[in-house]
């Protein structure tokens, strides 16, 4: 598409008035089917947690019922209150032993040929639950050797040798979201910065490893600021991109500033994959794991052997924290 076809937008202001839904986003959450009850079981019976759930994900009945979900460590507690998030936040509780394991067995259980994992951000920790992502992985290597992995990692404030330890566990995908465009990183993200997101993903993919990030649309972001976006993160080598539509999960987050048409999300799809991402899943409801076993058939590495790390070279104590 012809970047001149596209006609730029002012950013939105809505006045904190609550916007109706359009009809493309009327969707049921919940789900009736045998397999989305099996879905829910499993997860509920190895005392687990889910974005899906948590971050009251508009696709969560779709994906339940295709049997495959979104599995979130570390509890369900976030140390961080991002201003779009559903999830808790507060001061989390000590992270379960057994979760690697009941993470494994549940992705056994669900018989998932793909895993997404993600977490809460835990910067109470020292490490930042790092350990714990990686014995995650471990044991979903342990128990599915054939499963390929996708992990969703926080930015663990720059902190590179928290991002090597889950990197040297081996995943097919690492991704760390960008969320909103840069104007508005500071409105709506609590503690990390446009900056700091775009130098954990250039970290990740110059470990040679698929890396992938998300955005969210309808905050009051121009379309000028979205190419810029897109423009910032191919330079970090990030192959991979994810947009879909904000929804304000209640009244206390921040509020929807325009619906984006499922037209406008297909020629920004048309547009960045012009501009070079291998892989783009955009549209209305769209998430950072929407399809995702899509995405890794996308970057034709399905049947590759699963990426490891270049960390055996550790890089110098001075350099272990990115810059902001």
């Amino acid at each position: 598409m012809d970047l001149k076809e596209l006609k730029l937008k002012e950013p939105q202001k809505n006045e904190g008035k609550y916007l109706r839904k359009p009809e493309w986003l009327k969707v049921s959450i919940g789900g009736n089917s045998l397999t989305y009850g099996n879905t829910r079981n499993i997860i509920q019976g190895h005392c687990l947690h889910t974005i899906c759930a948590s971050g009251k994900c508009p696709n969560q009945g779709e994906c339940w019922s295709r049997g495959t979900a979104s599995f979130m460590i570390g509890g369900d507690i976030c140390t961080r209150c991002c201003r779009f998030c559903n999830t808790k936040s507060g001061k989390p509780l000590p992270l379960d032993p057994m979760e690697p394991l009941n993470i494994a067995k549940s992705i056994v259980a669900m018989n998932l040929k793909h895993a997404v994992i993600t977490s809460v951000d835990r910067d109470d920790l020292p490490d930042g639950g790092s350990q714990h992502w990686k014995e995650t992985l471990l044991a979903i290597h342990k128990l599915a050797p054939s499963v390929t992995c996708e992990v969703l990692i926080p930015d663990f404030k720059g902190n590179t040798v928290a991002i090597d330890n889950i990197l040297d566990a081996g995943a097919n995908i690492v991704s760390h979201n960008m969320e909103t465009v840069r104007r508005l990183t500071p409105t709506v993200r609590s503690v990390a910065t446009y900056q700091g997101s775009l130098n954990v993903l250039s970290y990740i993919a110059s470990k040679g490893i698929t890396t992938k990030t998300g955005i969210m649309l309808g905050l009051g972001e121009t379309t000028s600021e979205v190419l810029e976006l897109f423009d910032d993160v191919l330079q970090t080598g990030a192959s991979i991109i994810t947009i879909g539509q904000y929804l304000q999960p209640t009244r206390k987050h921040i509020p929807v500033q325009e619906y984006i048409t499922p037209k406008q999300f297909d020629e920004y799809k048309a547009i960045a994959l012009e501009k070079g991402f291998k892989y783009v899943e955009s549209g209305p409801l769209v998430r950072s794991s929407y399809h995702a076993e899509e995405h890794l058939e996308g970057v034709h590495q399905i049947s590759s052997p699963r990426n490891k790390s270049c960390c055996n070279t550790k890089v110098p104590l001075t350099l272990n924290k990115l810059g902001k």
